[in-house]
């Protein structure tokens, strides 16, 4: 891929290209679902920067390149008798996901109560690309009702913000230092 280019104005009259030539509106739930989910890859990186394990870090620039993955399968529809077949998320990079949340949850103290956002700065950053990735996965959700979506898309995105959360509670000191919801606290 080769961007001479930043401006076309091919969008200066509200429409957009997708990977296979077609053009949308820029608010059609296509371009919506990519568009969130290019949010959370944003959030994300804003998180890394806070974050000081190694290992965690190069996890979460995997993640971030996965991202790019998921945009590129969302921006190009699924369209049967297709001569090149276009980038798709995989079951594998869905276990993959499941195999960090096994990894990382193993070490954390088990949950009494719900956590709220918050603790190290880091994990509080984690919370939020959580959060976002959540609003991204219902975009996708509302697309899959409406279109055909690739469903290893649906399960990437969802185990992602599984993990997000994991990492959050890792970084919160394997979840000793998590903030713990109080039902009623305040009554």
């Amino acid at each position: 891929m080769k961007l001479d280019k930043i401006y076309t104005r091919t969008g200066d009259e509200g429409e957009t290209s997708l990977g296979d030539g077609s053009r949308l509106p820029k608010f059609h739930l296509r371009v919506t679902a990519y568009g969130s989910i290019d949010e959370a890859n944003s959030v994300i990186g804003l998180a890394n920067l806070q974050v000081e394990n190694a290992e965690v870090f190069q996890l979460l620039r995997h993640i971030q390149n996965d991202l790019f993955d998921v945009g590129a399968d969302l921006c190009q529809p699924e369209r049967p008798g297709t001569d090149k077949a276009p980038l798709r998320i995989t079951e594998e990079q869905v276990t993959w996901l499941e195999n960090k949340i096994d990894r990382f949850n193993a070490e954390l103290e088990p949950l009494n109560s719900f956590v709220l956002p918050g603790g190290s700065p880091a994990a509080a950053h984690l919370h939020h690309a959580r959060t976002v990735t959540r609003r991204a996965e219902r975009d996708v959700v509302r697309l899959f009702a409406d279109e055909p979506v690739n469903a290893a898309v649906l399960r990437y995105v969802n185990r992602l913000s599984d993990l997000l959360f994991v990492l959050a509670r890792f970084l919160n000191d394997k979840g000793k230092e998590d903030v713990r919801w109080q039902p009623g606290l305040h009554r």
